[in-house]
């Protein structure tokens, strides 16, 4: 596929999927929905590691309203179940690692597609902003889902009906994402860390993937019985054979992913 709002590059086993609208602050299209599900898609099965970031000084301001027809004529619930839903499900179904690296501003929808990744990075002078009160909306995209879990029912709510700012040092210390980085340090900083994941044992993040993910919708009981499960086929990789070796031979391990 020829991608005309997004770019694709692939390099040592890291994707990154580069949001290309930088004019319009990488707001999304139709088109570049379907360009990033088919990337992110695409990159699973062939790098160790996905990671999504924007162009130029934000990172995706959410839904261009002048996509295509007026916004008193945009279907939005056909919309976010046929568009905004596959691309998520890409993101969450990924079957490596996927970081958000946050160069600037994620509002609206741009906010929850960058929550949807497994590890969220961002530059300290990044915001993330759950604008649709602004408009008469409400959080979509998975906000509403993502939020309470990863910083609470009275923040999330704080943050659905005041539409404020939230710094990513603030993102940090609630739960929101996983670290915020000085922007001097930013760039080099998520390119180690997703290296970090290229070169790790891919097999053993899946499982840890589907246990994390899975366990907010099960018992206790069904949590210990699915990590015995996945362990137990972590155990029989190879990854896990050479990480006994390295750990024993005080080296560092060559993981192969599998």
């Amino acid at each position: 596929m020829e991608y005309q709002t997004i770019k694709l590059d692939i390099t040592d086993g890291v994707a990154v999927v580069l949001l290309d609208r930088a004019d319009k602050m990488n707001a999304l299209t139709a088109q570049m929905r379907a360009e990033l599900t088919h990337a992110v898609k695409a990159a699973g099965e062939q790098a160790r590691v996905v990671v999504l970031t924007g162009a130029g000084r934000a990172f995706c301001s959410g839904q261009d309203l002048g996509d295509g027809s007026s916004a008193a004529s945009l279907d939005l619930e056909r919309v976010l179940r046929d568009e905004y839903t596959p691309l998520l499900k890409a993101i969450v179904d990924c079957p490596v690692p996927t970081i958000s690296a946050v160069n600037g501003a994620a509002a609206g929808a741009g906010a929850n597609l960058a929550l949807a990744a497994d590890v969220v990075i961002a530059t300290e002078s990044a915001y993330f902003m759950q604008a649709f009160t602004r408009i008469g909306l409400i959080p979509d995209a998975g906000g509403t889902y993502y939020l309470p879990r990863q910083m609470g029912m009275a923040k999330a709510m704080g943050a659905a009906l005041f539409a404020d700012k939230i710094s990513a040092r603030q993102a940090d210390d609630w739960g929101m994402i996983w670290e915020a980085v000085a922007d001097d340090e930013f760039d080099a900083h998520w390119r180690k860390r997703a290296a970090h994941l290229a070169n790790g044992p891919t097999a053993a993040y899946a499982a840890a993937k589907t246990a994390i993910r899975g366990s907010w919708d099960a018992t206790l009981e069904a949590q210990l019985g699915t990590e015995a499960k996945l362990q137990g086929a972590c155990g029989k990789s190879r990854d896990f054979k050479e990480g006994v070796l390295a750990f024993t031979e005080k080296r560092a391990p060559k993981f192969e992913g599998r």
